[in-house]
């Protein structure tokens, strides 16, 4: 095979043609510079993109720079908005002022009550005269000082009364823990009267009967649900009652009075129209708001 290509073939390629070597070493030279060229034509050629958003913007204020600026302040405003918290019933209270209980007050919340369940005139026969209220307290009174007040004849009464089953004074509130409290407070004004608890919790309803009916009870106090369910039942009768004191004005820690919580009124309206709002039009029975 060497013989057919000649002695001298591998001598060839090394005497070739210099200027195509040199032609080849310049187009290998130019193709980086070619390329930077290119590059900086389409860097050129492309506009600039803030200058477009800048251009949309100033065309979209042209064509109406009311959707443009609510745009922006939409772009502007938190995607998350916090929700604004409820004001509770505790939150009203504590900005409002406290005002002590009127006959007014509770004419209204009856009327209220019973404007759904009964008609024109059995409303009206629901009205009290002002003859059917005791002073109510202006928030200066402890409960011995208010119940001397409007029961200033206290220690004949007391000596008069004899009747099993029935109290003289009934003292109505909230809870059974509000119970106890009141009748610690009672004890300047009792003297030697009896009071007792007409509340459920931890006594059944038999074991008080038997009280009442046992002895002579002079003060009851207790909440408007069991005094009421006691009335029905005949352990408590209203033969002896002239004073029903309601724990008007007081307040748990929610800053709700009694006749706020939706279950204590509903009881309280129960516990008037089982003989108390009667008693009061024949003149036997005031009430009073503590």
């Amino acid at each position: 095979m060497g013989d057919d290509l000649g002695d001298d073939w591998w001598e060839h390629d090394d005497k070739a043609d210099p200027s195509e070597a040199e032609e080849e070493e310049e187009v290998e030279e130019k193709r980086p510079v070619e390329k930077t060229q290119m590059k900086a034509e389409k860097r050129k050629r492309q506009p600039d993109k803030a200058a477009k958003v800048k251009k949309k913007k100033s065309s979209e204020q042209q064509k109406d720079p009311v959707i443009a600026q609510t745009k922006e302040t939409d772009d502007q405003k938190p995607k998350k908005k916090r929700k604004r918290k409820k004001k509770t019933i505790t939150d009203v209270l504590a900005s409002s002022e406290l005002k002590p209980g009127s006959p007014a007050d509770l004419q209204d919340l009856v009327t209220q009550y019973f404007s759904d369940k009964r008609s024109v005139i059995e409303l009206e026969e629901l009205k009290l005269a002002d003859s059917s209220f005791l002073s109510s307290n202006d928030l200066t009174h402890t409960l011995s000082s208010y119940l001397k007040q409007v029961c200033p004849k206290w220690a004949k009464i007391q000596k008069q009364h004899s009747e099993s089953g029935s109290v003289v004074i009934l003292m109505v509130c909230s809870s059974a823990l509000r119970a106890i409290e009141l009748i610690k407070q009672v004890t300047a004004f009792k003297g030697e009267a009896k009071a007792v608890k007409l509340f459920a919790k931890h006594i059944k309803m038999e074991e008080q009967v038997k009280l009442l009916r046992k002895g002579v009870a002079h003060i009851g106090v207790g909440t408007p649900g069991r005094i009421a369910a006691l009335i029905e039942k005949e352990g408590l009768n209203l033969r002896a009652l002239r004073y029903v004191v309601m724990d008007w004005n007081w307040r748990d820690q929610k800053l709700r009075r009694m006749v706020d919580i939706p279950e204590i009124k509903l009881d309280l309206m129960k516990l008037l129209d089982s003989g108390i709002f009667s008693a009061c039009k024949e003149e036997k029975v005031k009430i009073g708001l503590f």
